[in-house]
Order: C-alpha cells, then structure tokens, then sequence
C-alpha cells in the first residue's frame, strides 16, 4: 500500500502542475483577447472618426428636437425637408445589395488583397517589374495576378447585379397614392429626386369609386420607390404595406383594420388597427382635402413594438400609439381597403431598421487555414531563398574566385536574393484563388441540378448566390431557424378533442385530401420508376424511422398485417403514438344512433361552444363559405364545426346564425344573441362570450390554456387535485427516463450513436461488427399537463406505444364496460361500448382522464385549449353588464377595469372539453432535425410567436427531444441571475439535453447589462437548443453575432423564409433562405435558397461534406504540387554555382499549372464523392469530419508537405543516379534532363491526384487523366518542331523525336522512378487501410484507445469498404429515404449480422 501510494503522489503533483499550466494558459489567453478587443474596438472608432465621418462625411444623425413634423396635405408644393439632415426624407427605395457604384471598386480591391495569397504576390509582383531583378520576365506576376483578380471582382459584381434586380422588382410594387389630375409628373418628381428627367413616369390613374370623385385629385398608381413621406396612400386587401403608415380610415367595424405581420415579426395571428375617431371623415377624397392635422412623431428606430407621437387635428392633441401605425412588411387582411398617411420610408422604414443593412461579404472558413498555409510557404520561400543566396556567397569564396571564366560576372546579392525570390514564389501557385474559384462555379452547378432538392409542388429548384462559402456547409455548428414558414406551413388544422373524458381523433379533412390525391394519381399519365422523398408533396402522413437503419430490433417495427391505414393521421412529433379507434366520423354516427343520450347531448354541446366561442366572420366565396379569422386557431376550430354539421352561416356583432346538420338530411338554422365578447389577451390568456340561447338562457362561454381554465372551473379544488397528480408522475416518469437515456451509448459528442462498432484490439480485421444498440422495446411514457409551468418542463414524446392491434384508448375504461340496455332500439356497434360506462359521468374521473388527454396532446406538438361555459340567470347578468359597461366607457385604466370586470363573470365554470390543433410542420421537418442533431448541429428556434406556441412547435419539430430539460428564464419572474446560475448549475449535475427557453423581453433585459450579457453567453455554448420567442428581427441578428463571437470556433447558419429573418440571415456565416410561397424577401438575401426545410438535410450533410472536402483536397494538392515539383529545382541549384538559372524549360513551366497540372485539382474539386449521398444521410455522424476540420488542418498540411518533400528528393536523386552513376545517356544536356525530371513530375502529380486520392472516379475523371496525358506528349512533340535551332541551355529542337527520345535510358529511369513512387503510394495506401479497418490506425499514438469507437471515429475506409457490399450499400439507400412505405422484407431491411459485416471488410 504505501509504495502504491508513493506512486500517487508524482501523478497528483503532475495533475497539479498541469491544472497550474493549464489556468496561466487560460489566462493568458484571455488577456490577449482583451487586448485584442481593445484594438479592434480602437480600429472601428478610428475607422468611424476618420473615414466614415471625415473622408466619406457620413456622421450619425443627431435627433430632432420634437420629433419629425408631418402635416396631412393632399399635395405638397415642395418635399418636405428632414430636420436632422437638412434634405428631404430618404426614397422609399430599399437596398439589400452589399455594393454601390461607388463603393463596388474600393471595397472590392480592399477585399480581394485582404486574401494573403493575392497580397503575397503583390509584393513579389511589384520588385518583379523593376527592370533588371526578374531572371523571369518582368509581368509574369502581376499581370495574372491583376487578371485573375478582376475576373474574381467581375464575378462578386454579378451575383451583387443579381440582387440590385431582385431590389429592383420589389421597389417597382405598385400602390395606390392620393394626387393631382392634372399634375406634371415629371416636374413634381424633379423637386424630389434627382435624375428625374431621365426617369419614365409609371404612374396611371386609378378608377376610382362612383361615390369617391374629386374634380381635382384622384388615386394613381405609382411604384413603391416613388412614395414619400407625407403621400396618402390607399391600400386594398391583401396588399403589401409599401412604408410605414398611420392608419387614417379603415372599412372594419369601429376603424378596425386587421394585418398579417408575418413578414415584420413571425407572428401568425392577425392584429387590429384602429384609426382615431376624429379621422372619421377621411374616408373621401373630400374629407381628406378639408382636414386640417399635423403629425408630430418619433425619428426612426427600430423598436417594432413601441411607437410614440402624437398629433393635432381640429385643435385637439391626440396619443399617437403603434395600435394607429402600420408597418412596412404587413399585409393588410379582412379589410377591404385602407387610407394612410406615409411617415418612414424606405431604409428609415421600422423593418428595414431591424435588417443588417448592406452586409459585408463572406469568406469561407477555410480561408483561415488557407492563410497560415500561405503564411508557413512564404516563410519556407524565405528560407529557401536565403539558404540558396547563401550558397551562392559560399560557390563565390570556394569556385568563382578561381575561376578565370566567370571572375568577370560576379552578381550583387540583393539581386541574388530577389531573383530566388522570384524563382521559388511559384511554391505558392499564382492561380490558387482563380481554380478554386473554377471549382466552386462546378460545385454551384451541381448543387443547383441536384433533382433531389427540387420541390414539384411550387416549381423551385434549389439556388446556390453565393458560391464562395460553399465549403461552409460542411462545417456548420449552430442552427437559427425561424419557425412559422420555415419549420411550419402556417396551417392550422383541429386534430383532437376531449368530451367527458373520451379521446377522438378528427380525420376528415386528411380523408378529403388523400381521396384527392388518390384522384389526381389515377389521372396522371406517367408515373416515375424510381420513387425519391424529395417528389412526395405535402404528404399527409409524417412518418419516421428510428436512426438504426443497419441493426435495429426488428420488434419495434409494426408487423405488415397491424400497419396504421396510410390515411389514418400520425403526429409530427411522435410517429410511432397510435391513435385512438375512434374519430369524429365515429361521434357523428353515435349522436346519430343516440341523439338523446347524455353523451351525446354533452358532445353537441361541446360542438356548439365551438360554432360559438369567436370572432370568426364567414363570408361566401364561389359558392363556398369561408371565415375571415384574427388567428389560425380559430379559424381551425370554426372549420372543424363546419365539418361536425355546425356551419357559422352569418355573423355580426349582435347575433350568430348557425345551420345545423340533424343527420337526417334536414337543416336547422338557429339564431344565437351576442351580448358580450371578452377578447382575449397576452394576460388574460383566454376569451370569453356571453351569449343569449334560442330558449332565451343566457350562457357564458371561456376558452383558454388549461392554466387559466382550471382555477376557474365550479369544482376547482378537485381539478387542481388532478393536476398535481398529473405533474407528480410527470416528474417521476421524466426522471425515469433521463436515467435511462443517460445509461444509453453516447458517441464523441454526446449524441445517441445509430450503431456501434466493437473491434478485437489484437487486431483480427475480422472481428469488426455493427453491433446493436440497446434500445427498449418499451420507453416509459410521459405524462404532463401544460398548465404546469415549472422551470423544467415535460419532453416531447418519441415513445413507443402499444401495437394497433390492441385498441387503447388511455383511458383504462375497459374494464367497467356496461351492458346496452334492452330498450335500445337498435344496438350499437361494439366500438362505442367504452361509451356507456357510467365514469365518464364522474367529474372527478373525467378531470382525471381530460388532464392526461391534454399532455398526450401536448407531447404530440398539438397547441391545446380548454372549454368551460355556465348558464347565467338574467338578473345576475344584469348586475355584471352594468360593471362591464363602466369599464369599457372608462377613460382611465380601461383594460385593466375590462380584465377586473371578466373575472367577476368568469367564474365557477362546468368543463365541457379540450380541443387539440395542429401547427402542420413542413413534410420532413422532425427527421431533418433529428438527422441534424446527430450530426452535432445545435439547433435554436427563433421566431416571434408566443412562448406556448414556440415550446410545442419545438416539440412537434423534435427540437426538444424526450427526456430533455426545459429552462425557462423569465424576467418577469426573480431575479434573472439566479435564474441563469441555476441552469448552469442544473446543466453541470448532469443533464442529456438542455433546452433554454427565452423571450424577446427577458433578452433586452440582459442586453442592459453588461454582468447578465457576461453571464447568458457563458451558458449558451452549454446548451444544447435555445428556443428565442416574441424576438425582434434585431435581436435574431444580435443573437446570430454573439454566438459569433463567444464561440468563434463555430460555423452559423440562419434559415428563415421573411423579410423578418433577413437580418440573422446577413449575420451568420451562411445564410439560407426559404424560397416557397411567400419567401422570396429570404431567397434573394440569403446564400442559399431551398423550397423546404427538409432539403436543408441534403443541402449540409451530403453537398456540405463533399464540398468541404473537395475544397480541402483542392487546397491539399495544389500546394503538394508546387512543393513536390519546384524541390529538384532547388537541388539542382548546386550545380550551377547557384545562379538562379532553372531545371525546367521556361515555355513548359509557364503552362504547367495551365495545362498540365489544373485539370487534376480542378476535377478532384468539382467531382469527388469520398462517400456517397445515401452514406452520408443515413449515417449522419459522419458530418463532424468537417466541425473538426479533419480535412485540412495544420498537421495533415505538414504531412502532406513532408510526402511532397521527400518525393521530390527521390526524384532528384532518382534522375541524377540514372544519369550520373548507373547509365551513360546519349542526351546529358540540361534540356533533356530537365525535360525527365519535368515528366516524371507531370505523369506522378496526375497519377497520384486522378487515380490515387480521387475516390469518385467518374468518366469525365478519367477522360480528364486521358486528356492530360496525351496532351503532356503531343507538348513534347510540338516543342522538338517549334524551337529554333540555335545554341540554347534548352535545345529543345528536335530532342524529343531525335536524340533523348530515342534513349532507352530516358525511358528506363521514367518508368523506373514512377513505378517507385506508385509502389511506396501503394503499399502506405494499403497498409493504412487495414490497420484503419482493424483498428491498430491509432495517430497520436499516445491517444486514448476504445473498444467501442462511435460512428464519426470510424476511419473513412471502412465506410468506403463497406459502401462496395451490395447488400450494406442497399441497406444504407432504404435508410436515407426512411422507406416506411415498403411492407415486404422489414425485418431483413432492418437488421444486420455482423457476421456479413465481417465477411465484407
């Protein structure tokens, strides 16, 4: 024992030191990064100071005294004069492009020689043209540098002339604008805008209505661009707003306008505006010319959700609020037309504010490492330079002194060392940039062509604008995505409901599609032979294959003769959740068979609280009734009654009229009496209407969260018993399963591993297997009601469920079942006998079984609401209307008198059931993710939609995985620090997945303080999703840029589909942008645009991998090339008294990276696959391969330099021994020997690039390699006839054909010296391969070792071995498009035997 522990005590002093190490590092480092920001920060305020303010004269706006002052005039003799800039206000012209024709030039040249390669040339290029110094030539740098410079700029001007037309067509919108009749268009707009006289007017007359004429002004239609601060504009519905307006008359009830501000903030429910009551008369052009008012308002900010100003009108000084102001990027709905007056104008406008205005362009990541490169090359130039000078001084002392016939021309050395300089400033290859360039132009086509992302239902292919960081998808870290139109179509659709404890599933409107998709399919007059995920439009069904696809247990497959009907609905967020038997098909056909049961009775109920509970206004479009809705959620449940026989035939704001399907065929049409609506509210969480019966009964009715509900019902005290009992197994079953995933295999990255591979560490290649991963047959489930808003919430549920063949319907009702009383007329099927068990009558049970409805709703991403309602005598009501009444007509503290008020009434309320919505995700949305994360992406949702919303959309998308812990900083709660160390302290206890949830509020809190700021962006890396709601577009963007910052190791990316997402999108090193129904404002800023967000799956894993590796092996190569050809260059400096003079010929050096050495690297950067796309999506954990930079870092780029080293020593040595030691050539001039060293170079550096280190060899691969060769020879031959024959170093005439061509040692000591370099390639290639594929490949060898290495730690020829079995290739296709579809052979698709495996490698 004490010489065990005298072994300890060295090892903790060692551990000590290390941790002292370890922390004077950290330190240190976190001082030069403190130094560093301070530099930088000093850089930008001179850059502001000096350039910005002093040179380009663009200082920051000062504020205006009171504000900007804008009078309501018809017609404006002049334009009206900013105050703080002293011109007119801003064009309404917006500008996403990155340059001007100003700034294109400048920028441009200051960006490209940022480049340190481009830099580098530039100094040797500049010494090169003084006369005298080059023993090259004098241009034979600067000119290509200057050319392959401008063709790069040309290049970056057209994909910027892409953008300024996409500007272009939204600036050219047309809109209404109040004017003269008889008005000089072109004189008006010359005292607005410069250039007019060169500009066509496209202004034209509107017509106007019969009851709206004015003898001198009319409505014309004019572009966007051409609307200024002051004009009056007229918008009808469903048109875009053009600038940010104050509402002046709106043809809603009360001045009521209703706008989608989708696009300005991602909120999906409709907002009102009301214009003031004393604008009443300027709904003519009458009564706009006769009012008299002055708008004082605030200078242009940002803030979307804030707007002070006020204005006076007929002497009266009224509050200007933002519930008066439409902003720039809303579309006006339900309205039939609108009147403004414009007052922020293009760039000034409140969405143009939020955006990342005129972005700076983007450099790939690998341009980092490029540079060091660059930097490590001009230093071994340097050397290499200076040790030949060197070596010249020392030739001079030893030989040239005492030799008569050079002691005459002796050099200086300063023109020694710029000659070597210039000799050796090749080894960094002067067309790196340009190639490169060349080859992501092939990778942008062929991810443009990718058939696979193109999208058949809206036409659209994916686009590739911005080609230069197409290696950055491969190296993404970090996920921002918006939700509604990117994660979600903004569908809403009622899926479930609750009535006395019974679960029902609502199908009818997935029955109609697939009956109309069945149609269509029967109609089409081809179909394609090879099915592909990417053609499935809009499926019904979202389905998901658990990520085991080689060796899953095949029990948790659903056996073929127990398969779901594919019309049958599956939840997004758990596919493998069966439903109910039961559907409101089925309840339609029991209040049928049963009309007066007391189930039925309580479910027609339930159906009419629904026709009843809204502010739904139907109206009748060919022949077809619809619903004008405030939100999509009422919408759906306005559909959903219409579907159930309950039709909102009219509505006003006094009475509802309902058509009632009896089920026989005949109509019943009731008339329901408005008397009160309590709208709902961000507070009050719920809303309320008092409604008079038919039989004169009045009834109030409450739908709302379970969390409002619930204290609120008539037995209170027991629902709230219920739910505590819900939420205890909630947290016992949650913590159940976060044992159980935390004793799951966990790969590199904390992730749970698709297989496992265990290896014999002696070193049997045959004991290689894909093991199995433990998964249970069985998960607990989880339940959670959602009124339990704790700091922790529940997961979402990827469970398994009971098998369709046993009918559940979590009730547990079976047991009680009671028998059908003989005086039934007509029996029931047996499917509704659950139905007469007299516990559905107890309210207890059926709070109990309602509670557990809710969290199987919620787990399933469904958005849930509650109904209540209480019949109300008429005197009570008469009492409670009086103080409603002076709350509404109060002038102080209205709301909350309105709040106070509804609580009086809200109260002691019976439970009449839940209703369950489906936000519909995008086809794909919950795998995508689910493969993303795997591929250790952290995925953050950023959207402005309420935090409820947001929680169960990342449910549903899977972005909160089951066993995952919710932290919910709140700032309204304590304080936010303690907040946010708890969650710190929560997450190092040990947590499998952590999800933060945050709001826009809680976030500007912490953007105040510099401690909090400190403190939040700590935490952030250590999470796992942030989920960011009722955030400002400015704060997507501030989030995108502090991860930037904090985590500077990251890749970005943002994908949205708004002009909301447009800043985070600029922010963030790749930007994608949806291009479906309504995102073209995100297309045409973003880098990339898809037309899903499955694509995205496609777009990282597959196209980021291959272009991350092919621009790292393009790099690789290019510099191995140089290195490996220009060395026996400098050997052979020896034996000409290093003079500078070359071993090459100088015609073929000038073409030999043009002609003979480009086709190699330009094909391996466009063509090659070092896996295939049904690899890398099936498995992919294959995708950190580019995170870690595997590829091209610092140590491969030195071991590649050291092959390329030591080759080109052999072939010096190769060359010189054949011709000094071992054979007697005809030819031993320098042309002929040269001309062998240049060859074997030519022939080795195509062999090694096209047929060794290129995996994918396609037939343009090998035609290139074809190509190069016989064009290397036809050189040879065109060089022997075209020189002149004179007395030269180089006698290249007719050397080829007559003298060294025709010796057998020429020949001999070629193909000896390539068969020696194939043979050493060869031999490392295969001995790497079977140590890799028996796990003995182990670098560093000091390394920890495992027995189980995770699938991203395999080397990449095991996949490539294993992707050459048919039957695993097969395997791994069927898992990349998680084929659900096929029946046949599941259990064989599904399982592997190790043993095959085995037999493979």
């Amino acid at each position: 024992m004490p010489q065990t522990a005298n072994h300890k005590e060295p090892d903790i002093v060692k551990k000590q030191e290390i941790g002292t190490i370890t922390t004077f590092a950290r330190q240190t480092r976190g001082q030069l990064e403190r130094v560093g920001g301070e530099v930088q920060e000093c850089a930008v305020q001179w850059y502001k100071k000096y350039f910005l303010e002093t040179i380009l004269r663009q200082k920051p706006l000062k504020p205006s005294k009171d504000g900007r002052h804008i009078p309501l005039r018809v017609e404006h003799e002049q334009a009206l004069i900013d105050e703080r800039r002293g011109h007119p206000y801003i064009s309404n012209t917006i500008r996403t492009s990155r340059y001007t024709l100003i700034d294109f030039i400048p920028k441009q040249i200051i960006f490209q020689f940022t480049r340190l390669a481009n830099f580098y040339f530039l100094c040797v290029g500049i010494p090169q043209a003084i006369p005298g110094l080059s023993t090259t030539g004098s241009y034979t740098t600067i000119l290509p540098l200057l050319f392959f410079v401008l063709l790069t700029i040309v290049k970056e001007g057209y994909d910027d002339y892409k953008r300024h037309r996409l500007d272009n067509l939204e600036n050219a919108n047309t809109t209404r604008v109040l004017k003269r009749k008889s008005l000089n268009l072109n004189s008006a707009l010359s005292t607005r805008r410069w250039f007019a006289s060169r500009r066509k007017s496209s202004e034209k007359d509107v017509e106007s209505n019969g009851e709206d004429i004015d003898s001198e002004y009319g409505w014309r239609q004019v572009k966007w661009q051409d609307v200024c601060v002051g004009d009056i504009v007229k918008l009808v519905r469903d048109e875009a707003v053009p600038a940010d307006l104050v509402l002046l008359y709106a043809t809603g009830e009360n001045g009521l306008a209703y706008i989608d501000t989708m696009d300005l903030d991602g909120e999906t429910n409709l907002k009102s505006r009301e214009s003031l009551p004393d604008f009443k008369n300027c709904s003519t052009i009458a009564g706009l010319r006769s009012c008299q008012a002055e708008f004082v308002l605030e200078d242009p900010n940002p803030d979307l959700y804030r707007f002070d100003g006020r204005v006076t009108i007929n002497g009266q000084t009224l509050p200007l609020t933002s519930n008066e102001v439409l902003y720039r990027g809303s579309t006006l709905r339900n309205t039939e037309h609108v009147i403004g007056i414009a007052i922020n104008t293009g760039e000034e406008s409140k969405i143009r504010l939020n955006a990342n205005q005129h972005p700076q362009a983007k450099k790939p990541a690998l341009e980092t490492i490029a540079n060091k490169i660059v930097i490590a090359l001009a230093l071994y130039v340097i050397i290499l330079t200076v040790g030949c000078s060197m070596g010249y001084v020392i030739w001079r002392k030893s030989t040239e002194r005492d030799s008569w016939y050079v002691s005459m021309a002796t050099v200086e050395f300063k023109q020694i060392i710029i000659g070597y300089a210039i000799m050796f400033n090749n080894v960094i290859p002067l067309a790196l940039y340009v190639t490169l360039e060349i080859t992501r132009i092939g990778q942008m086509l062929l991810l443009n062509n990718d058939v696979e992302m193109y999208d058949e239902a809206t036409d659209t292919p994916a686009r590739c604008n911005t080609n230069t960081i197409l290696e950055n998808l491969g190296q993404v870290s970090y996920i921002f995505s918006d939700k509604t139109g990117t994660l979600t179509e903004n569908v809403m659709k009622f899926r479930k409901m609750s009535i006395a404890g019974t679960s029902w599933l609502h199908e009818m409107d997935i029955q109609s599609e697939a009956a109309a998709t069945v149609g269509q399919s029967l109609n089409a007059s081809t179909a394609l032979a090879v099915p592909r995920r990417s053609r499935e439009v809009a499926s019904v069904i979202h389905e998901d294959i658990e990520l085991y696809p080689l060796s899953s247990p095949s029990s948790i497959f659903t056996p073929r003769s127990e398969r779901r009907s594919s019309s049958q609905w599956r939840s997004t967020a758990r596919p493998d959740h069966l439903q109910p038997d039961v559907t409101t098909t089925d309840l339609l056909e029991y209040i049928r068979l049963r009309p007066t049961s007391a189930f039925a009775r309580q479910a027609k109920d339930y159906i009419l609280c629904i026709a009843l509970c809204h502010t739904c206004l139907p109206e009748e479009k060919d022949g077809k009734v619809d619903f004008q809705a405030s939100s999509p959620d009422e919408l759906a449940l306005v559909r959903a009654a219409q579907e159930l026989g309950y039709l909102v035939a009219h509505r006003s704001s006094q009475a509802v009229t309902l058509q009632i399907d009896t089920g026989d065929g005949n109509i019943r049409t009731e008339v329901y009496q408005i008397l009160d609506v309590i709208e709902f509210s961000s507070k009050r969480k719920r809303m309320s209407i008092v409604v008079r019966y038919p039989d004169g009964r009045i009834c109030i009715i409450c739908k709302g969260a379970d969390s409002m509900i619930l204290p609120r019902l008539r037995l209170a005290h027991v629902a709230m018993q219920k739910a505590t009992e819900v939420r205890k197994s909630v947290e016992l079953e949650h913590e159940l399963l976060r044992r159980s995933e935390q004793l799951e295999v966990r790969n590199s990255f904390g992730g749970r591993p698709s297989l496992t591979l265990r290896r014999n560490i002696a070193g049997n290649r045959n004991s290689i297997a894909l093991a199995q991963l433990d998964v249970p047959a069985k998960s607990p489930s989880i339940v959670r009601s959602r009124s339990v808003e704790a700091a922790r919430s529940r997961p979402s549920g990827d469970r398994s469920r009971p098998k369709l063949g046993i009918r559940t319907t979590s009730l547990e009702v079976s047991n009680t079942l009671l028998k059908v009383s003989p005086s039934t007329p007509r029996p029931l099927p047996e499917k509704f006998n659950f139905l007469d068990d007299t516990s559905i009558y107890d309210e207890s049970t059926t709070f109990s079984r309602c509670f557990k409805h809710l969290d199987d709703f919620a787990t399933e991403g469904l958005r849930t609401l509650l109904f209540a309602r209480k019949f109300i005598p008429t005197s009570e009501y008469d009492t409670w209307k009086k103080v409603y009444n002076d709350a509404t007509t109060s002038l102080v503290n209205r709301q909350d008198m309105i709040e106070a008020a509804g609580e009086l009434i809200e109260q002691s309320l019976d439970l009449v059931g839940a209703t369950a919505i489906e936000d519909k995700l995008q086809a794909g949305v919950p795998e995508t993710i689910d493969k993303l994360r795997r591929a250790n992406i952290k995925i953050w949702m950023l959207t402005g939609d309420k935090r409820e919303t947001a929680i169960n959309i990342a449910h549903s998308a899977r972005i909160c995985r089951p066993g995952s812990d919710i932290f919910i900083l709140d700032s309204s709660k304590n304080s936010l620090e303690t907040q946010i160390i708890d969650v710190s302290e929560d997450i190092e206890t040990g947590c499998t997945h952590s999800v933060v949830v945050i709001d826009g509020q809680t976030l500007a809190v912490v953007e105040q303080s510099a401690h909090l700021t400190d403190l939040f962006y700590t935490l952030i890396p250590k999470i796992d999703s942030v989920i960011c709601c009722r955030a400002s577009p400015a704060q997507k963007s501030m989030i995108v840029k502090a991860i930037r910052q904090r985590v500077p190791s990251a890749l970005t990316l943002a994908i949205g589909d708004g002009a909301n997402d447009l800043a985070m999108i600029s922010t963030s090193h790749v930007g994608v942008g949806i291009s479906g129904k309504e995102g073209l404002q995100a297309a045409r800023v973003a880098d990339y645009a898809i037309a899903k967000f499955r694509f995205l799956q496609r777009l990282l894993l597959v196209h980021g991998r291959w272009n991350y590796v092919r621009t790292a092996k393009f790099i690789l190569t290019t510099f191995w090339k140089e290195m490996f050809f220009y060395l026996p260059t400098a050997m052979y400096q020896r034996y000409n008294g290093y003079t500078g003079t070359s071993l090459y010929e100088n015609w073929s050096l000038t073409v030999f990276n043009t002609l003979f050495t480009s086709l190699c690297v330009i094909c391996l950067g466009i063509w090659e696959q070092d896996l295939s796309a049904e690899t890398l999506l099936a498995v992919p954990e294959l995708y950190v391969h580019g995170q870690r930079n595997s590829e091209l870092n610092i140590p491969k780029f030195v071991r590649w330099m050291a092959s390329a080293a030591t080759e080109g020593v052999l072939v010096w040595l190769g060359v010189w021994a054949a011709y000094s030691v071992f054979g007697h050539a005809l030819d031993d001039g320098l042309f002929a020997f040269g001309d062998l060293v240049f060859t074997v170079g030519v022939i080795w550096i195509n062999w090694k690039i096209f047929i060794i280190e290129t995996h994918h060899k396609t037939s343009i691969v090998l035609g290139a390699f074809g190509i190069t060769m016989a064009g290397w020879w036809a050189w040879q031959a065109f060089l022997s006839g075209v020189y002149a024959a004179q007395p030269s170093p180089y006698p290249a005439r007719n050397g080829f054909v007559s003298t060294f061509g025709t010796d057998p040692v020429w020949w001999v000591t070629l193909i000896v010296v390539v068969t020696v370099l194939i043979s050493i390639e060869m031999a490392y290639k295969v001995v790497k391969r079977n140590m890799v594929i028996a796990g003995m490949w182990k670098w560093p060898p000091w390394q920890p070792r495992s027995v189980d290495d995770s699938l991203e730690e395999w080397g990449l020829e095991v996949w490539q071995e294993l992707e050459q079995d048919p039957v695993t290739r097969e395997r791994l296709r069927r898992a990349a498009m998680d084929d659900e579809d096929e029946d046949e052979g599941d259990d064989e698709r599904d399982s592997v035997d190790p043993d095959d495996v085995a037999k493979v490698l």
